[in-house]
Formats: C-alpha cells, sequence, structure tokens
C-alpha cells in the first residue's frame, strides 16, 4: 500500500513571513495546478493536509483540494510545532483549524498532521487532544531521529493503533529504509530530492507500506535564500547559529531541480491511496497496538 500526502502552507506562511510576495503565489499557483492536473490524469486521490488559516486567508486553495476530490486533513492552524504548545494550545490551534476547514469543505475532517512531525515521546499526550477534536487518523510519527526531534522509542513504521490514557487513533508512521546502517526516511522532503529515484523506487516495490509526503516548494524550482540570525529563528523556532543556517539552507535547496520530474516518475510507476482510502483497506483489527 502505497500513500500520498502533500502538507499544504506555502500560501500561509509567504504571507507571514514575507507579507506576500506576488511572484512566490503565482509559483504556487501554477505548481499546485500542475499537480493536480497530474493526479486527474493519473486518477490518483491524495491527502492534503492543510493549515487552518489556509482556509481562511486562502480558501480558494482548500476548496479546489475539495472540488477534485482529494482529502483535506488538517496540519494545524497556523503552523506552529506541537512540541511548541501546551494542552490547552493544542486544543484551541486544533478546533480552530478544524472549524476553518469544515467551513470551506462543508464535511468533517478526520485527518491530522502535525507540522515537522512535532508529535514526540516528550508530547504524548498530544493524542489525547486530537481524539477529543475528533481526529481518528494521524500521520505525524518521525519514528528515528531527525533535525526537529522526531521519535526514535517508536516501534515501527508501518499502520498501527496509538493509545495513551484511553485515547486512541489509527497511527500512519513515516516509513523508513536502512542506508549505510542508519534508519532515514525515503518518501518524501529533502529525503526525496536527495536521494537517487531508483533507489526511493527500489524501497517502495520491496515493502508492503509506503507513505509520501510532500510541499510544493520541493517541486518548484525557486532557490530559498540564506536566512539572517532572526529570520532563521522566527521559521525554525531554534537557535540561528552559522552552522545551523548553512545546513538548513543547503538541505532545503538539495535536489530541488529534478524532484516533479522525479515525482512524475513515481506517480506513474506506482499506486497510490488516501490516507482516507487506507482506513477502509486496511483491517485495524489485525494490526498493532502502541501503547505510549
Amino acid at each position: 500500500m502505497n500513500i500520498l500526502t502533500f502538507d499544504v502552507e506555502e500560501w500561509y506562511l509567504e504571507k507571514i513571513l514575507h507579507d506576500g510576495r506576488a511572484f512566490r503565489y503565482q509559483q504556487f499557483d501554477e505548481a499546485f495546478a500542475k499537480v493536480l492536473d497530474e493526479l486527474d490524469r493519473l486518477n490518483i486521490k491524495a491527502t492534503c493536509f492543510c493549515l487552518g488559516k489556509l482556509a481562511t486567508d486562502f480558501p480558494q486553495v482548500v476548496r479546489e483540494i475539495a472540488r477534485r476530490g482529494h482529502e483535506v486533513g488538517c496540519h494545524s492552524n497556523e503552523h506552529v510545532w506541537l512540541d511548541k504548545m501546551n494542552e490547552e494550545q493544542l486544543l484551541k490551534d486544533t478546533q480552530e483549524a478544524l472549524k476553518a476547514l469544515e467551513n470551506v469543505i462543508g464535511k468533517k475532517v478526520v485527518s491530522y498532521r502535525a507540522p515537522a512531525f512535532s508529535i514526540t515521546h516528550q508530547n504524548k499526550w498530544a493524542v489525547n487532544v486530537l481524539a477529543d477534536c475528533g481526529i481518528e487518523s494521524d500521520a505525524s510519527i518521525f519514528p528515528t531521529s531527525r533535525d526537529f526531534g522526531g521519535y526514535k522509542a517508536f516501534p515501527q513504521d508501518t499502520p498501527c493503533i496509538i493509545k495513551h490514557e484511553g485515547a486512541t487513533l489509527k497511527e500512519y508512521p513515516i516509513s523508513l529504509t536502512s542506508i549505510l546502517g542508519k534508519n532515514m526516511a525515503y518518501s518524501g522532503g529533502g529525503f526525496f530530492r536527495l536521494l537517487p529515484y531508483w533507489l526511493v523506487s527500489k524501497t517502495m516495490k520491496q515493502r508492503d507500506y509506503n507513505i509520501c509526503y510532500f510541499h510544493l516548494n520541493d517541486l518548484i524550482h525557486h532557490r530559498f535564500e540564506f536566512k539572517s540570525k532572526a529570520e532563521y529563528e522566527e521559521n525554525f523556532k531554534e537557535p540561528g547559529t552559522l552552522k545551523n543556517r548553512i545546513v538548513r539552507y543547503v538541505k532545503m535547496n538539495i535536489g530541488k531541480g529534478d524532484a516533479y520530474g522525479k515525482l512524475q516518475q513515481l506517480l506513474t510507476e506506482h499506486e497510490f491511496v488516501s490516507v482516507g482510502e487506507a482506513d477502509r483497506l486496511i483491517d485495524w483489527g489485525k494490526v498493532n497496538v502502541v501503547n505510549l
């Protein structure tokens, strides 16, 4: 089973971080139309995890996703990482996001992905908050170490039921592979841009479960500027040391030239479903239960 997801946030982040540059909005509009047209051509449905603020400030984007038959999931309200919030703040954030998204698409939103995969062993209580808000399926667990946390102790990288203090969610963790003895992601983000296509495709064919995740910025051949200390800290919520800024600059720009072509090839050679479709295909009575 291959699951296709997109984290849709660019229009809103451009507005709050750069005051809404017209040429960037045009890039996002053109790139997303191209992606949606390709999905239509191949009859593939994806899950698009959208910010609540995207629904309030750029409702046409969310409306078009739903019109094309794709699942709209929640990606928080303003792209604040969950490890930067307490339970009360996450409850408010999620409620506002769901209300905004549901007002635009006219149906209930039941799937969720945290910004930067920011559910970790330190904020397991997020499961309770999301379940209380009506979320049924989550795709926020990154079951190894990464720049911004990760959940290294999480025991598997395949669908499972996660439980915490009575709350239950269906979980779709990021799928991993071993490269030079290190567990790492391969099917989305900077990993997809960095790794050769043949390796990504071969790995997917060898596994029964893959979840792919993309951002529009992965697919647009636009070089990100080197950030000032203040810009970096506002965006990534960590110290803007020179080393951190250099590493992030390289990771954000590497492999962008051919990323869209690689995505087209991936979509052509593999079959995909959305999170909602996967929910209906999986026998949830037979998967592992992970108590957090």
